[in-house]
């Protein structure tokens, strides 16, 4: 059975992936949290994120596939994604399995942390 957490997360990657903003923030919390990873720190809410996809969409392409799911003891949830970073001349400059954890508010995106092997 597909939950309501798998459902936000096949809507969110595909439209990142395709550079749907719009369609990607629906999924998150107007308060949400989210992780500058090649830059550490995080940016908050809707506008932020716009901004900062937008920059980083002009430096790297990257795209991110989910291959895994798990709901973690502490409530927060972890999908395994296999992540490709490209530069914009198409030269690979990270291929691999990194976790995306997340924290749920009001059944959206309201945090997301990254944890790599």
């Amino acid at each position: 059975m597909i939950t309501h957490f798998e459902n936000l997360i096949k809507k969110a990657y595909p439209a990142f992936n395709s550079r749907d903003i719009d369609k990607a923030l629906s999924t998150f919390h107007t308060d949400v949290q989210w992780p500058k990873a090649f830059e550490g720190g995080y940016v908050s809410g809707h506008d932020e994120i716009r901004a900062y996809w937008t920059r980083q969409w002009t430096e790297i392409n990257p795209t991110v596939e989910p291959i895994g799911f798990n709901q973690r003891p502490n409530g927060t949830f972890e999908v395994t994604v296999h992540q490709i970073v490209k530069d914009l001349q198409g030269n690979p400059m990270f291929d691999g399995e990194v976790k995306h954890i997340y924290t749920l508010e009001d059944n959206l995106l309201r945090r997301m942390d990254i944890e790599t092997e």
